[in-house]
């Protein structure tokens, strides 16, 4: 359902250009001449003639490489899948592997993995933070702007309807409370903007800006729509020590390194899909220990609270994307209708998808220096990695789905 709305609620790009056949491929009645080398190489080999819509690498003939092949073609479409969804690949893989064997997990939290995560997945950021990309989104900056308001002012005043709803265990609400408090993602929307064709230098600086300034913002926002509800003192300053340490000081360290070596630049522009896999795996360490330290208190949990705390994962996303949707629309029909820069699709589509959705990291970087002030931290953390699996999954199907209707 969160899919289908998704899809009505982000607009469709217009599409101005269309693939042109190549002429190379073109029937022709007239026999062509070819060079030498080339008719030398024809009197060789005869290549298999092209099938449309199939890719095959089997040579033609009963020769060994055509079974090869053949036992070889479903290895291909499986790691395309992988490479595609990196990810949600990732967060499964490490709660599986936190529930069926937490002794490791508990084994490697001793060399305090929990803290490397976070600190290299803003080591990545700031290396692959382009500066002129920052710049390019001055033009878009009143939508920018709502877009802040929206994700660190507005869209935490959920936390207050989430934390009324009655489920035990009350880790599982308190973490999506939690959650609400959070700025956007650090990757994924920035990658969903730039698959949705949408203005990416824009949906760039939300993410950057958001998550800089939820350093100061988020320990207040937990104060007052979390804390209060639950009956709990929030250390502020602590807090607000631990964000500086595990996402400004790692985020600014990546940035110099990407400026004071072009060598840097280059590689990690060169291999942006990398660092993308190496941001995923050190995403993934902070919930494999998690689950594995908190395994005992899951297997305790109802199947059936479970899959609610997940339906209300779902339901939160489904509401940021409503919201951001009508914030948008209004925002465009006030500020002058089609003339607006709310109106242009670029820029709604890139505040749409960047606004609905709440970042994780960031989130266990707030509860880890907490030492269960809220509850355990696995239980906290395990409806958000659903709920951000869904957004993820959720928004990019609705993008992949617009971009081959608009073919």
């Amino acid at each position: 359902m969160a899919g289908t709305t998704a899809h009505l609620l982000i607009l469709t790009p217009h599409s101005s250009s269309f693939p042109r056949p190549n002429p190379l491929f073109l029937p022709s009645s007239r026999p062509r001449h070819l060079p030498s080398a080339v008719k030398s190489l024809t009197l060789r080999h005869r290549p298999t003639p092209f099938r449309p819509c199939a890719q095959s690498n089997q040579l033609d003939g009963s020769g060994s490489g055509s079974k090869e092949s053949k036992g070889l073609s479903w290895v291909e479409p499986i790691l395309s899948f992988a490479r595609g969804n990196v990810l949600p690949l990732a967060l499964i893989s490490a709660v599986t592997l936190g529930l069926t064997c937490p002794s490791l997990g508990c084994a490697v939290d001793k060399y305090h993995v929990s803290k490397i995560g976070p600190f290299g997945i803003f080591v990545i950021s700031g290396l692959v933070l382009r500066s002129e990309e920052i710049g390019a989104a001055v033009e878009a900056w009143p939508v920018g702007l709502f877009g802040l308001v929206s994700i660190l002012f507005l869209t935490p005043y959920f936390s207050r309807a989430i934390l009324q709803i009655q489920l035990q265990p009350q880790e599982f609400i308190t973490g999506l409370a939690i959650f609400c408090c959070m700025p956007t993602t650090l990757s994924s929307g920035v990658a969903l903007t730039q698959l949705a064709g949408a203005n990416t230098a824009l949906a760039l600086a939300m993410t950057v800006i958001s998550n800089l300034l939820g350093i100061l913002i988020i320990p207040f926002s937990i104060t007052k729509f979390v804390a209060s509800g639950v009956g709990v003192t929030l250390p502020t300053k602590q807090l607000f020590k631990s964000l500086v340490l595990t996402i400004l000081i790692p985020l600014i360290l990546g940035k110099v390194l990407r400026e004071s070596f072009k060598d840097v630049a280059d590689f990690v522009d060169r291999n942006r899909k990398l660092f993308s896999g190496i941001s995923a795996f050190f995403l993934s360490l902070v919930p494999w220990i998690q689950v594995s330290k908190s395994r005992s208190l899951l297997l305790i949990v109802k199947p059936k609270v479970f899959l609610v705390a997940i339906g209300l994962g779902a339901l939160l996303h489904l509401t940021l994307l409503v919201f951001n949707s009508i914030a948008v629309r209004s925002l465009s029909i006030i500020s002058g209708g089609g003339k607006s820069t709310f109106s242009r699709e670029e820029n709604a589509n890139a505040l749409i998808l960047v606004a609905s959705q709440k970042t994780l990291p960031v989130m266990v970087a707030v509860i880890e220096p907490l030492c269960g002030a809220f509850g355990e931290s696995g239980l906290l953390v395990l409806p958000c990695i659903a709920t951000h699996l869904i957004q993820v999954i959720d928004l990019y199907l609705t993008v992949s789905f617009n971009i081959s209707s608009s073919c």
